[in-house]
């Protein structure tokens, strides 16, 4: 469902869980083999099989850490964006400001969450992705995202301006207000609108960039300069 905000079902989220320490991918698959709506359909050691098994188990969800051996979770990402699959990518790290954090998100990650996380903060983390919003770990989603894009925007040019004009001037406002981190309810509250309007302006803005998510958006809305860094 690339480009599209996915709802909710009631079949239980699938989940693969790729880290190369046993006692992480086991822990974790305890956590989250316990918490309703939420099945765990197999574990990686590395990003070489985690390709691999999305590829064959075609999991809602994957639980990336980022620093595997053979493929590190980046590329892996990367690999499993590039298939177009509805799989969603959470990357696990041990810092909030793991300078790879970033370079994930630019991979197509759809968020991120540290390895300390709670076993609800888990749970909802997957819950989040799943559905298609973006997640950052709260205490420094803006303070992350917005210190590597500018080493994003410094390395890479600008999205084409022609990209930018496919979106109508209430779409730009709505890619600004996402890359500041609002959801779809506060979006709505901010301009006055219902937030079925807003869900209906975030589906066009995805769709006329060809991007994956929210995630993807807010990336997109610094890179092409539509937000300032601070």
């Amino acid at each position: 469902m690339t480009g599209t905000e996915e709802g909710t079902g009631t079949d239980p989220i699938r989940v693969l869980i790729a880290d190369d320490q046993m006692m992480v991918r086991e822990g974790f698959s305890v956590l989250l083999g316990a918490m309703p709506g939420i099945e765990v359909v197999g574990e990686a050691v590395n990003g070489r099989e985690a390709v691999a098994k999305v590829a064959g188990l075609r999991p809602d969800v994957v639980l990336m850490d980022i620093r595997m051996p053979e493929l590190n979770g980046i590329e892996a990402t990367r690999e499993i964006v590039a298939a177009d699959t509805d799989t969603r990518v959470l990357v696990l790290t041990t810092f909030d400001l793991d300078e790879y954090v970033y370079e994930a998100l630019r991979a197509g990650a759809s968020g991120f969450l540290l390895k300390d996380a709670s076993a609800r903060q888990l749970a909802d983390g997957v819950r989040v992705v799943a559905s298609g919003e973006a997640l950052l770990a709260p205490t420094v989603t803006k303070r992350l995202i917005s210190e590597f894009a500018k080493l994003g925007a410094a390395e890479s040019k600008a999205p084409a301006v022609t990209q930018l004009g496919d979106l109508t001037e209430r779409e730009t406002e709505v890619l600004v207000l996402i890359a500041q981190g609002r959801s779809n309810a506060e979006i709505a509250a901010h301009l006055v609108v219902a937030e079925s309007t807003i869900k209906t302006h975030v589906s066009r803005i995805l769709v006329k960039l060809g991007l994956r998510d929210r995630t993807q958006a807010a990336v997109f809305a610094y890179e092409a300069r539509l937000v300032t860094p601070s």
